[in-house]
């Protein structure tokens, strides 16, 4: 039994980083209908960030939040001057799903270049152990927790109760409809792209908090439980996201807590296979997504 709320524990932990990960993933879809695949491989540069800033005496969580803000003006740019003037040229999906996965091996061997094949650490960030109900977590996977929390509910007061909330969720609906309007829909798209990107590389480095040590494959490696995750929820909606995450999280934990720890990804795999044969849209699919756009 104590296995199993320990188990709990760690996937409430993994699933808040999951969480920010899939949630600025499914923005990114939501708005441009781009699978990006490089945002793996952006999350390895917030780590990488990360640790040059730490390495200079910053605190992590200060560092967090110069490595959101660096890969979110980063994710701007490469949608921008790459992404969007393909998807207007009329160039495929698919085609436009090889271009990202191609910039995204360009991008992790950029990083090999400059820091090195090498294993790195940020050294000890877990801070001291809180137990309560059973569960053990280190003062870093609260704070983790804490701040995905926080920002899940500033996501969800930009959506729904600003005029730019309403704005993205209008050219996510319907692009052409929204550009009638007067919604000036290419900068909505650039602050789409600067929030999902800012969340990518907290999630970055909130990932390289929490493990030991990590390498230039750490993102691509976390990719799939991610979009696992976005799958689960409903692709392209950021509140399904959230609940992705933890499932997802807790899934891989107990996976992991019951077997050999080395098949903890199997989980992921599995959810995803499931939720495309069963229900591809996700938990939260496009009648939801319509209710609560005309709502």
């Amino acid at each position: 039994m104590q296995l199993l709320i320990e188990a709990i524990g760690f996937g409430i932990a993994a699933g808040a980083v999951l969480a920010l990960g899939a949630v600025g993933f499914s923005v990114q879809f939501g708005m441009s209908n781009i699978l990006n695949i490089t945002y793996g491989s952006l999350m390895t540069l917030a780590a990488y960030i990360g640790l040059f800033v730490i390495d200079r005496g910053v605190n992590a969580w200060l560092a967090l939040a110069i490595a959101g803000v660096a890969v979110g003006v980063v994710s701007v740019a490469f949608h921008r001057w790459l992404l969007a003037p393909l998807a207007r040229r009329g160039t495929r999906p698919f085609a436009i799903v090889i271009v990202t996965v191609s910039a995204g091996v360009v991008l992790q061997y950029v990083i090999v270049a400059v820091a090195g094949p090498d294993a790195q650490s940020y050294g000890e960030q877990s801070g001291q152990t809180f137990r309560m109900l059973g569960l053990a977590l280190t003062a870093s996977q609260v704070t983790i927790i804490v701040l995905a929390t926080v920002v899940m509910l500033a996501l969800h007061l930009l959506l729904t109760r600003t005029t730019l909330g309403r704005a993205m969720r209008a050219t996510s609906s319907n692009r052409i409809l929204a550009q009638s309007c007067g919604i000036d829909t290419a900068r909505i798209s650039d602050i789409a792209w600067l929030i999902s990107g800012g969340l990518c590389g907290a999630a970055g480095v909130a990932l390289a908090i929490t493990t030991v040590s990590f390498d230039f494959s750490l993102g691509p490696i976390f990719l799939i439980p991610m979009i696992a995750a976005a799958v689960l929820g409903g692709i392209g909606q950021p509140y399904g996201a959230m609940l992705g995450g933890l499932v997802v999280g807790i899934a891989t934990e107990l996976t992991a807590a019951y077997s050999d720890p080395a098949y903890s990804e199997v989980a992921a795999f599995a959810i995803l296979i499931v939720m495309l044969l069963v229900r591809p849209r996700g938990l939260f699919g496009a009648a939801w997504a319509t209710r609560r756009l005309m709502a």
